[in-house]
């Protein structure tokens, strides 16, 4: 039986599928397989790429009608033989030594979840952002108010005795579903982590506005369930930024508009940084070009050294998967 079994739902993305296999497929000493949950596609779209990989530790579980990624990770739980799962989405990237990592940090018998750093990715694979993870005890606090789990549904291996005991994914919610189910793992048992950046999140234009709503009644909806209060600045500014990436700028500058209201914080070089992305690419190169070391102030300060070589330990590896 293998160590882990990986979870990887997919719906229509093959441009993503095959380096997402990739990245997972030459994952070092560590014993697995890969359960790909179609979940919808075009007939034969991902049964073409995942033979296309040539390795026979793949295997794919089909869903005929499209039911969302909360129900093809559940499919894929059901469906797998590994102690520990692990769930990466179809266009996220691993660095090779992720689930060796985890399980150390597991160890032998603990029935828990650990998580890793994480970094955002752009289509091409260059790093454009993110940080160091913070440690488990204070992921553990600050869950109820926001997801401070990084790199999505992508970070996590799981027990799956812990799984069972927690429930599955929650297929009423959307693109919250992954940290409402972080809650319940967090009130079981405190993570452990990997604080290296071992997660390629990709970042692109897809998504819309009822992204952007789905996210807010999925926050509100955990804020109900677990009391929060909810992080709104936060929030509000991961909106802005998922709007800005989308090209609706209107949008965009208005849940920026409401960070600014909300946070004694977010000082004018936090909001021109923002405004700036509304460019793109271009708005990000001029906003490091003209206002340098420049951030939103944040309780959990890194300093510029330090996350300097987490991104740079990022890209090393990401550029192995070109």
């Amino acid at each position: 039986m293998p160590a882990v079994t990986v979870v990887v739902p997919t719906h229509d993305r093959k441009r993503f599928l095959a380096q997402t296999l990739r990245s997972v497929l030459r994952q070092r000493d560590v014993d697995l397989e890969v359960v790909v949950v179609d979940d919808g596609s075009p007939a034969g779209l991902v049964s073409g790429v995942v033979d296309g990989s040539g390795d026979r530790r793949v295997r794919v579980v089909r869903h005929d009608l499209a039911r969302g990624v909360s129900a093809a990770r559940n499919s894929g739980v059901a469906a797998a033989r590994g102690r520990w799962l692990a769930f990466c989405d179809d266009d996220d990237l691993w660095a090779p030594d992720k689930l060796r990592d985890q399980l150390a940090a597991a160890g032998d018998g603990w029935p828990g979840w650990v998580y890793t750093g994480a970094v955002n990715v752009n289509e091409a694979g260059r790093v454009v952002g993110g940080r160091p993870p913070l440690p488990p005890e204070q992921v553990a606090a600050l869950l109820p108010r926001r997801n401070a789990v990084p790199g999505g549904g992508s970070a996590v291996l799981v027990d799956r005795a812990l799984l069972h005991r927690a429930g599955p994914f929650d297929t009423g919610l959307r693109n919250t579903e992954d940290w409402d189910l972080w809650v319940r793992l967090s009130r079981l048992e405190t993570p452990r982590w990997v604080p290296a950046p071992l997660v390629g999140y990709r970042v692109h234009g897809g998504g819309s506005s009822l992204v952007t709503r789905q996210i807010v009644r999925g926050a509100e909806e955990i804020e109900r369930r677990y009391g929060g209060p909810l992080d709104r600045v936060t929030l509000y500014r991961h909106l802005g930024r998922l709007s800005a990436r989308g090209g609706r700028r209107g949008e965009a500058i208005g849940w920026y508009a409401r960070t600014a209201l909300r946070s004694g914080r977010y000082r004018r070089s936090g909001l021109a940084v923002d405004v700036l992305e509304l460019a793109g690419e271009r708005g990000q190169r001029l906003s490091r070009r003209l206002l340098g070391p420049l951030r939103v102030p944040r309780p959990e300060a890194v300093a510029d050294a330090e996350l300097a070589t987490y991104l740079a330990d990022a890209q090393q590896w990401l550029d192995q998967l070109r």
